[in-house]
């Protein structure tokens, strides 16, 4: 009688289709490899620091990977929102812009500027006024900056010699030269120096820089000049009461919003 397939005492137990299946197993996972392999192996990686308040973050990305893909990254490290995240990097960075066209160096470093949905939330809990403060807020409306007594002497100099051209109709990122050419409450030329790597900002005159914590400042405010809105009177508080506010006069309209921004964070600015 014929014997049939498979069937003999000392034969193999399984039939054609899967031992070649079994035996072509490793070679399968090797390719599986030897293809991710090739996938990175293209690939320029590059290794560097982002910096946020007082914590650093060692990260690694691949050179054409986005601002928008970095930021959804560090959204997992410190629970900020992609959306509230705004990353710095000799200036204000664009989501769409890669690293290699930002020309990232390795072990650079990258600031980070926002705030958690908590810490927003505890910013903007609303605030319990009574009477008095009612009467403060529908009292009556405060004279512009540039009309009272202590912003006009300072106006009626006129501008500065050397001072930056002002355009109310564009909205500059940050230079990355400093921003020259204003007054101070002095009459004294000022110039600003944003350190986004060390997260500083330098006020300088000719006798003196006085080296501010981004984080320390605790609010900006700013006027268009009256007959003269290229330029803007802008204030910002060092300290916890407005005695503390550094004036700075004829700034140009076009960089107010950037310093805000990189100041405050565009989400404390829609608060306001």
């Amino acid at each position: 009688m014929e014997e049939s397939n498979g069937s003999g005492g000392g034969g193999s137990n399984c039939n054609e289709g899967a031992c070649a299946a079994v035996d072509d197993a490793p070679t399968t996972l090797a390719s599986i490899q030897e293809l991710k392999d090739q996938a990175t192996a293209g690939q320029e990686m590059i290794s560097f620091r982002v910096v946020w308040k007082k914590k650093t973050f060692d990260v690694e990305f691949n050179l054409d990977q986005t601002i928008a893909q970095v930021k959804k990254h560090m959204e997992k490290l410190t629970e900020i929102p992609a959306t509230m995240q705004k990353l710095m990097y000799k200036g204000l960075t664009q989501d769409s812009k890669t690293l290699r066209e930002l020309k990232v160096a390795r072990n650079s470093k990258m600031m980070l500027v926002g705030s958690t949905v908590n810490d927003i939330i505890d910013v903007v809990k609303p605030v319990v006024m009574t009477p008095k403060d009612l009467v403060s807020h529908t009292g009556p409306k405060r004279e512009p900056l540039c009309k009272q007594k202590q912003h006009k002497k300072i106006l009626d100099k006129g501008k500065p010699e050397g001072i930056s051209p002002g355009d109310k109709r564009r909205r500059d990122p940050l230079p990355s030269t400093p921003i020259s050419g204003m007054y101070n409450k002095h009459g004294s030329k000022v110039r600003l120096t944003f350190k986004l790597l060390i997260n500083q900002l330098w006020i300088g005159t000719k006798e003196h820089t006085e080296k501010v914590p981004i984080a320390s400042i605790r609010n900006v405010t700013s006027e268009p000049i009256e007959g003269d809105e290229d330029y803007h009177i802008m204030g910002l508080q060092l300290g916890p009461t407005e005695l503390s506010i550094y004036w700075l006069y004829w700034m140009p309209a076009q960089y107010v919003e950037a310093i805000k921004d990189t100041i405050l964070g565009k989400w404390q600015i829609d608060q306001l």
